[in-house]
């Protein structure tokens, strides 16, 4: 099996020992591995591929860093193609901007991966639902 070097934060790596700990992984590599093979299938669903999708996007980072907040309003007017409308909060000391979506699987998971991009960002959550389910939702 090839081996990929990567870097990351010593908290990151910390958390995922910790998890390979807590749940009998075999170490570290096995741990990366079930998460590349999560987010390379996270928008591989065919129920959703070819339909018109409805969709929120959480975007949660620390309060004040100005950086992380220019660069979200940096991919808001890249995207704005499918941004339906967006809220910038503060809870506690983050800050949380709201997107609700509509579009294509492609375009929004290109949004929400180019958010994902963004270092520092503490999570970006996400929820779709194909809009020609919207009343029957045994479709989704």
């Amino acid at each position: 099996m090839p081996v990929v070097s990567v870097s990351m934060p010593a908290e990151l790596i910390d958390r995922i020992d910790a998890l390979a700990d807590e749940h009998d992984y075999t170490g570290r590599s096995e741990v990366v591995r079930e998460g590349a093979r999560t987010l390379l299938s996270e928008f591989d669903d065919d129920r959703l591929e070819d339909r018109q999708l409805a969709g929120i996007v959480s975007v949660l980072y620390d309060f004040g860093t100005q950086s992380i907040e220019h660069r979200v309003t940096e991919i808001r007017h890249e995207h704005e193609e499918v941004i339906v409308s967006n809220d910038h909060s503060h809870v506690d000391d983050y800050c949380l901007d709201l997107f609700v979506l509509e579009g294509d699987l492609e375009s929004i998971s290109t949004f929400v991966g180019t958010l994902r991009t963004i270092e520092d960002v503490g999570t970006v959550d996400y929820s779709l639902i194909p809009i020609d389910s919207v009343g029957s939702l045994q479709d989704v």
